[in-house]
């Protein structure tokens, strides 16, 4: 990087907008790896997806009402993350509850946006995600989210490796399934939605389950795991985020390959030198494995 290039990075850092949306990821960093943590550990790969629907129901929403549509979409998302956890008993599991989720969220949108007449292209520019446009409020939620996930994770740190690791296990142990279980699906959702600003609906996972799915291959225990997911969430964030700003490219895309890119070293590492903290539940899990130190 020459001296020119180096001005022009300093100066575009001196920006406000730029400013917010470095603060933005930073928190984003703090919450959103550990929540990529639990969609892997609850095994609920569709949630992207699903609160991505739901979320252009929430827009579509506020656009129809002309209240505050990413307000709307947050409401949305958690009021369905909440909604879906008593189906995590059902056969299906939770996936099968997010693939209903997310058929019966974009029918809904589709259809009060045909039916109202409103112009879709507000709706639909979630998808792509405008990181220098985060505002107040989105901070404010990116910084509530840092907070409280970490905290749910140190406060109940123990009874979340062992749902993690095996709902029925967790419940014959006394560890109250229903009521963590809402709570970290109600996370999950408003943190994807809460994300979807940064990147865009379609390229959340850069900051979700990509930093989780590298810390998992790295750590061996669902504490170390979390630790190893907020650096990676950090380093990617960063790195990311410059690299973005230096060559005068889209941060969404940059910050997916970045991610990708630790994901595929991290994979190098031998499998005999990591342990996962998930297993089936057929498995009776060593003594050590629901730890959370």
């Amino acid at each position: 990087m020459n001296a020119l290039a180096v001005a022009d990075l300093g100066a575009m850092l001196q920006l406000v907008p730029v400013q917010r949306a470095g603060l933005a990821l930073l928190l984003a960093a703090i919450a959103l790896p550990v929540v990529g943590v639990v969609i892997v550990g609850l095994d609920i790969m569709p949630v992207r997806f699903a609160m991505m629907h739901v979320a252009l129901f929430g827009i579509a929403v506020g656009l129809l009402t002309g209240l505050d549509p990413m307000l709307c979409a947050l409401v949305a998302c958690a009021l369905s993350g909440a909604g879906v956890a008593p189906l995590a008993r059902t056969p299906a599991g939770l996936s099968g509850a997010m693939g209903l989720l997310m058929s019966l969220a974009i029918a809904a949108a589709l259809l009060l946006l045909a039916v109202s007449g409103v112009n879709a292209s507000g709706a639909f520019a979630l998808l792509w995600g405008s990181i220098l446009s985060v505002g107040t409020a989105d901070i404010v939620v990116l910084g509530v989210l840092a907070v409280a996930v970490p905290s749910l994770f140190v406060w109940r740190g123990r009874e979340l490796a062992l749902l993690l690791y095996d709902r029925e296990l967790a419940q014959c142990s006394g560890v109250p399934v229903r009521l963590l279980t809402t709570a970290l699906l109600v996370l999950v959702a408003v943190a994807v939605a809460g994300a979807i600003k940064l990147t865009g609906a379609l390229l959340v996972d850069a900051l979700t389950l990509l930093p989780a799915l590298a810390a998992r291959r790295l750590g061996r225990s669902l504490w170390s795991i979390t630790l190893w997911a907020v650096g990676i969430g950090l380093a990617v964030d960063i790195t990311g985020f410059l690299t973005a700003l230096w060559l005068d490219w889209p941060p969404g895309p940059v910050l997916v390959l970045t991610a990708g890119a630790v994901v595929l070293v991290a994979h190098l590492v031998p499998e005999r030198r990591t342990t996962s903290w998930r297993a089936p539940a057929s498995v009776s899990p060593p003594v050590s494995l629901p730890s959370s130190h």
